[in-house]
């Protein structure tokens, strides 16, 4: 009775050490991808920056139209004083508010072609993102 005893809590401890050493592991978790709705934070460095320069209809956005290649990333640096967006007129990305001075979160643009995108706020600002 005893040694089946003994194997019991042996038994029960190994899986407490391995259950604990499995909660303390020094694995590091996957880092999210930037949220393409969120924005204004900034975040890692985007392939290509776009300046936001005011609301000037289709000269509110510079380079515009901003040309990159499938893959990489963009990120808006809002150079006005007031808060804006570029939001994606098909809904591909919407990089949320971006307060004066602050950089939205890259977004990668995965599909060759052109976006057309604007202000949410102010919607008379335009812009577009070829993609290539």
């Amino acid at each position: 009775m005893r040694s089946k005893r003994s194997s019991l809590l042996f038994a029960g401890a190994m899986m407490l050490v391995l259950a604990l050493a499995a909660c303390s592991s020094n694995s590091t978790p996957a880092s999210p991808t930037p949220s393409p709705s969120g924005g204004g934070g900034g975040g890692g460095a985007a392939d290509v920056t776009i300046t936001i320069v005011g609301m000037n209809g289709g000269q509110s956005y510079s380079p515009n139209p901003g040309l990159v290649k499938a893959g990489q990333t963009v990120s808006w640096k809002n150079g006005d004083a007031i808060t804006h967006t570029a939001t994606a007129d098909n809904g591909a990305f919407n990089t949320g508010n971006i307060a004066p001075g602050a950089t939205s979160a890259p977004i990668t643009m995965a599909a060759a072609g052109t976006i057309a995108y604007h202000c949410a706020i102010h919607p008379s600002m335009i812009g577009a993102v070829q993609v290539q």
